[in-house]
């Protein structure tokens, strides 16, 4: 029983920095009001104290070449997870197909970090990636699937996911150049959609932006 003498056993750690102590530093990246209250968003170290359209901009300097796609036709909740992902991996957009609106709980708000683009379907999407000569390749446990352990994924595509449980849709599937699995030793027929785009997304970063990967 924890009383009001004793210590906490679960203690709550406060996150991010305190309000700046000292002479304000004279650079337009940051933003007063976090400098004079604090900063406990979920950003980096490296972005305390910066406004966001100064951390967006940066992160646009550096972004990788590849993108992420992810048919959205039951609001899978999995999208907001795939897209935290996106951001932590540093994708270079966020490709929702299907539904415009989604759950953005998953994301973390690392949504308003991550380009997002949307569209109606995946012929819209398919014609977008020819257009930008990206090209378009699935993810999916599937029969003649190419495993993507021995794959090599190129510097600039788009990798793409299906829903939690039905998969890539036929249209999706038609659409891509080239299915890839994930190798799996369990019983389960698939694993989780936000899992399985971390894996892919890994895979991408170890293979292209990883020295000696």
């Amino acid at each position: 029983m924890v009383t009001d003498s004793a210590p906490d056993p679960h203690p709550r750690f406060e996150v991010g920095v305190g309000p700046w102590r000292g002479e304000w530093p004279d650079d337009d990246r940051l933003d007063p009001e976090l400098l004079e209250y604090g900063d406990t968003r979920n950003v980096t170290d490296r972005y305390r104290y910066w406004r966001h359209e100064a951390i967006v901009a940066d992160l646009d300097t550096r972004r990788h070449g590849f993108h992420v796609a992810i048919e959205n036709w039951q609001h899978d909740f999995n999208i907001g997870s795939v897209v935290r992902t996106a951001n932590a991996f540093l994708a270079a957009e966020v490709h929702i197909v299907g539904r415009k609106r989604w759950n953005r709980r998953g994301a973390m708000v690392t949504d308003r970090y991550q380009h997002v683009r949307h569209h109606e379907t995946v012929e819209a999407l398919a014609a977008w990636s020819a257009e930008s000569r990206l090209p378009l390749l699935g993810i999916d446990n599937l029969p003649g699937a190419v495993p993507l352990e021995t794959a090599r994924l190129p510097a600039s595509c788009v990798l793409a996911f299906g829903q939690e449980g039905p998969g890539l849709t036929a249209q999706m599937r038609s659409a891509c150049e080239v299915t890839l699995s994930i190798a799996q030793f369990g019983s389960t027929r698939s694993i989780n959609a936000g899992a399985a785009a971390a894996i892919a997304m890994h895979t991408w970063v170890r293979q292209n932006a990883v020295p000696g990967g």
